[in-house]
């Protein structure tokens, strides 16, 4: 005799939504990964931030076909009442399906061999640079090409997070803590923690990471209501400081992104000095360490302090050129407040994010980036595949009526200065200051 299946409402599965009692729906069975979640590659945020719903389309995305043998053991019994599918999801269910009999998501190509070898040879051009020329332009050059070789390391560390780069998942390991720890003082786990997060809430005002820039920056005037990060778990104010600052955010973003490589160096620093689980705790310090021993070191050969200065600020500024790109895909997209939605996976992804349109013999310098669009989609993609999937994104997005927004490298720019400056003039309305002087207006109206 067949056993009855036993069923729980949607609204039964949202309660399950606290750590320590996290349920998820996978294609209508309910799983409690409530343990799982402390042990999840992943971190724990993609788990709480999209407990209580039927998740399928977010796991298809992160998981190869290998991993749907693992769910049994989480399994509660239970399915999910009235389970249905969107139309929309059931086409991007079947363009995952097709990538992977064509084998997109293995074949990676010599893309990470080509960033290796480059990674090295700036390296070694700036190491040389400093040690045996007398020069202080081949100094600030050199500086230069150290900052391009920790923007090759940020396209390593990015792809080998988000799929296995090297023929295994120690070796993968190795080449992430050497490339992103050792090489540029960022802590991979910091990076895995943020990164996986930024994606699962994309566009999240208060769930999304990669929005919080408080005092620096915001992108909304929402966010003038200081509300709290999910994320940093704390309220992000928007105090008198803040305001003033977020007033002339369209002048100051390109100046602070120069410098925005601190920022990455001291959220290393603050997650592995913290009480928070880190998987490898003491591999990520160790890595971290190497850095602070051998960039210091290296700045130390510049003859004086005026030199050093210079170096550090070449390659820093050099390096800050990523930090744009991370920014010009979402920055000017639209945003929401509060969690992320499942349901609405491909919805969501397509929304939040703006693919930089540029030639094939230019996908060097965006590493992957360009395609933002479907790396959102498909995160398990490897870089040289993305080129090769937008025409079927592009089909998909125009029969669902979902926008496919796409912009030069140039216009991305405006749009995120222009993003800037309109929430800028609103967090001035905001602090209804007394007017000011016509020279001042006349600055600031065309600013």
């Amino acid at each position: 005799m067949a056993e009855t299946k036993k069923y729980i409402s949607k609204e039964e599965l949202q309660k399950h939504k606290q750590r320590g009692d996290l349920w998820i729906s996978i294609q209508g069975k309910i799983y409690n990964v409530s343990d799982w979640s402390k042990e999840h590659p992943g971190g724990e945020s993609p788990l709480l931030h999209l407990a209580g719903q039927d998740v399928t389309d977010a796991f298809v995305a992160y998981h190869p076909g290998s991993a749907w043998q693992y769910l049994n053991k989480f399994f509660t019994g239970y399915y999910l009442e009235d389970y249905s599918v969107s139309e929309t999801s059931k086409d991007y269910r079947k363009l995952v399906a097709e990538f992977s009999k064509l084998g997109f998501f293995e074949k990676k190509g010599h893309i990470v061999f080509i960033t290796l070898v480059s990674m090295v040879m700036l390296l070694a051009m700036s190491v040389y640079g400093v040690i045996c020329c007398d020069s202080k332009w081949v100094h600030l050059l050199s500086g230069g090409l150290l900052g391009f070789m920790w923007i090759q390391s940020g396209w390593m560390g990015h792809d080998s997070g988000h799929y296995q780069i090297m023929s295994s998942p120690r070796f993968n390991r190795v080449v992430q803590v050497l490339s992103g720890n050792c090489l540029a003082g960022i802590s991979i786990a910091w990076w895995k923690l943020n990164h996986n997060t930024h994606h699962i809430a994309c566009n999240s005002l208060d769930f999304d990471p990669d929005l919080q820039h408080m005092p620096f920056f915001a992108v909304s005037s929402k966010l003038f209501n200081s509300i709290t990060s999910y994320f940093y778990e704390r309220k992000m104010n928007f105090d008198s400081f803040t305001r003033f600052l977020i007033s002339y955010q369209h002048w100051t973003f390109y100046p602070v992104m120069c410098l925005a490589r601190l920022n990455l160096f001291a959220q290393s620093i603050i997650l592995l000095s913290s009480k928070r689980r880190v998987a490898h705790r003491g591999q990520e310090i160790l890595g971290v360490l190497v850095f602070w021993i051998w960039y210091p070191y290296l700045v130390s050969f510049l003859p004086n302090w005026g030199e050093r200065v210079m170096f550090v600020l070449a390659s820093f500024a050099v390096t800050g050129i990523q930090h744009v790109q991370f920014c010009l895909n979402h920055f000017s997209s639209s945003v929401y407040l509060g969690p992320p939605s499942a349901n609405d996976w491909f919805e969501n992804q397509t929304k939040g994010t703006l693919n930089i349109s540029c030639s094939t013999w230019m996908d060097w310098f965006h590493g992957g980036l360009q395609f933002q669009i479907e790396h959102h989609l498909f995160p398990r993609l490897p870089r040289c595949q993305l080129r090769n999937v937008s025409p079927f994104v592009r089909e998909l997005c125009k029969k669902h009526k979902l926008p496919y927004d796409i912009a030069s490298f140039l216009k991305a720019n405006e749009m995120t200065v222009q993003t800037l400056r309109n929430a800028a003039l609103q967090a001035r309305d905001f602090s209804n200051s007394a007017p000011k002087n016509l020279v001042w207006e006349a600055v600031n109206t065309h600013g």
